[in-house]
């Protein structure tokens, strides 16, 4: 079944999230890892801060299995609805967003993150 999903992405965990979508440790998760990759990569972010995709998923409770092992590490008000299939969203590339994040969280490490001297 096809979802429309919407959530707040937690600012401070977006290198991790980056890093686990690009160095292929979310893709290899079975059986919805790939599908997740895909989601993210099709994601956009509205209002500054809402991050939309559509989501392909077969569990009993939407997005059950993706959420246990991804997305409740990542995101906070996360809903999700029936979808007619693949949906577009307008707003901006959320993996770009993500990048924006994860390199300003790298060049300006918080008061307790143990990279900053």
């Amino acid at each position: 079944m096809h979802y429309r999903v919407r959530g707040r992405l937690r600012e401070e965990t977006a290198a991790e999230f980056r890093r686990l979508l690009r160095d292929g440790t979310i893709a290899r998760q079975r059986p919805d890892g790939q599908e997740i990759v895909e989601s993210m990569e099709r994601a956009v972010v509205t209002n500054g801060v809402v991050v939309e995709w559509s989501q392909v998923c077969y569990c009993p409770t939407p997005l059950q299995h993706e959420r246990a092992t991804v997305y409740d590490r990542f995101f906070d008000d996360m809903a999700t609805e029936p979808a007619e299939g693949r949906l577009s969203h307008d707003g901006r590339s959320f993996l770009a967003h993500l990048d924006e994040l994860a390199d300003s969280a790298v060049r300006n490490p918080g008061p307790s993150d143990p990279a900053r001297g």
